[in-house]
């Protein structure tokens, strides 16, 4: 394996626009008649699906630009939505928030686990880690606060300083508690980054991804300075619960763990609505702020329903040069992206789908998803890149083997989700996401 190492650095730069900010004199308020009107003049100009919107709409008909827009999407849109300036700034810039550290999931009427935990949180200080099951909260079990309709507000606003006692039970079935305060929690986008000597004498690095927000670089250069310093034969990129973000370090990633059998190459293209092709762009695989390059041939990724966007553009981007191996479950299939605008509305930044993208054989428009090489059932019962948890388990056998583990299609087979209550939706942004976390 070759390693390069690249001075290219990009980043972003966004001003905020404050109430009454657009050039367009014709509104000079922030009320909800004008930006319904305007935030509709804006759709039927940059909206992907523009040439599908009726011709004028009543901006008093609707009591929010919300509102406005749940009217205007067409079916194949899940993912428009809009921001504060301060959601923007702490989603995409800051990328903290106040809390614990971690994020759960409910996996029965009765119980909860823990999906990640961030590191150097108070959750992370104690000893919490994912799979850990949440049993008691103050003391009161978890069970009879889902049982009352209360869990969801039992640990508390994401206010600096508020304590809760919590109990939970480790893989190993034994019990910890302790009181955890809550803090500013810096969110990283690398979980578990490691390394595993296979049987067959073969090194394989393992890393979760959890999004692409602005520290993501830096965070993907730990994990490949480690796998090159490990020497690493292959490479699992674990983004079950990704749901994108920034496109360029999907790109950074994709190039990074494919090296020169990517790089120059066509990474995607955009395209714009009819009235916006000027705008359309092809890019090219590139290692943005990345420092270490593995010229892997076959990547395996591990995916659930909440892996969108920028996560399947690396599976399909990869497609047309290497071998991409997905296993776990369909995507959440969002083969369509958004440039935040900060001028249409008075201190808000919307995020309205204006581009799609595709590969360089032209393939994209996967609204139903991408479907799995090898299907396996996601189940929280062991830590990143324990050979216990299910994905993880199938890829290391996949890489060793060739195959899909006999018993992965029948695990996923028994799937039974109508049980399972994720405090993650399965098609999630970074916005919803921020209410996942405590």
């Amino acid at each position: 394996m070759t390693f390069k190492k690249s001075l290219l650095l990009i980043g972003i730069a966004a001003t905020l626009s404050a109430c009454g900010g657009s050039d367009d004199s014709n509104y000079a308020t922030c009320s909800v008649e004008d930006q319904n009107q305007r935030f509709f003049n804006y759709m039927k100009e940059d909206y992907f699906w523009a040439d599908q919107l009726q011709d004028s709409i009543d901006p008093e008909a609707f009591d929010s630009i919300d509102a406005l827009l749940e009217e205007l999407r067409v079916p194949e849109d899940r993912y428009s939505y809009i921001l504060t300036e301060e959601e923007y700034e702490q989603l995409y810039v800051n990328a903290t928030y106040f809390g614990f550290g971690f994020s759960m999931e409910q996996i029965s009427d009765t119980r909860v686990k823990i999906r990640f935990v961030y590191n150097g949180s108070p959750a992370d200080t104690a000893g919490i880690e994912r799979a850990d099951e949440l049993i008691a909260i103050d003391d009161v079990p978890v069970a009879e606060l889902i049982a009352a309709g209360e869990f969801d507000d039992a640990l508390g606003p994401n206010e600096e300083g508020l304590s809760r006692k919590l109990t939970w039970k480790k893989t190993d079935g034994t019990e910890q508690t302790d009181v955890l305060s809550k803090v500013e929690v810096e969110t990283n986008t690398v979980m578990g980054a490691q390394t595993t000597a296979l049987d067959n004498g073969d090194t394989a690095g393992y890393f979760t991804l959890d999004s692409f927000i602005n520290r993501t670089g830096s965070d993907l250069n730990e994990a490949f300075d480690l796998f090159a310093n490990e020497g690493v034969d292959h490479l699992i990129i674990d983004v079950r619960y990704n749901g994108g973000g920034l496109i360029r370090y999907a790109n950074q990633t994709s190039s990074q763990a494919a090296g020169n059998n990517v790089l120059g190459e066509t990474f995607l293209t955009y395209r714009f609505n009819e009235q916006n092709s000027d705008k359309n762009e092809t890019l090219p695989f590139r290692l943005v702020d990345g420092t270490q390059q593995l010229d892997l041939d076959t990547v395996y990724v591990l995916t659930t329903g909440s892996s969108c966007s920028s996560s399947e553009i690396i599976i399909n981007s990869l497609k047309p040069y290497v071998n991409v191996v997905t296993i776990g479950e369909n995507t959440c299939g969002k083969p369509v992206g958004q440039q935040p605008n900060f001028e249409v509305l008075c201190n808000k930044v919307t995020f309205a789908i204006n581009f799609e993208t595709v590969n360089a054989e032209g393939e994209g428009q996967y609204y139903d998803g991408l479907a799995p090489t090898c299907e396996v059932e996601d189940q929280i019962i062991a830590d990143w890149g324990s050979e216990q948890d299910p994905l993880t388990g199938a890829a290391y056998n996949y890489i060793e083997t060739g195959s899909c583990p006999a018993t992965a299609s029948a695990s996923a087979e028994t799937k039974k989700s109508a049980q399972q209550r994720s405090f993650v939706d399965p098609v999630f942004n970074l916005k919803d996401k921020r209410r996942t976390l405590y």
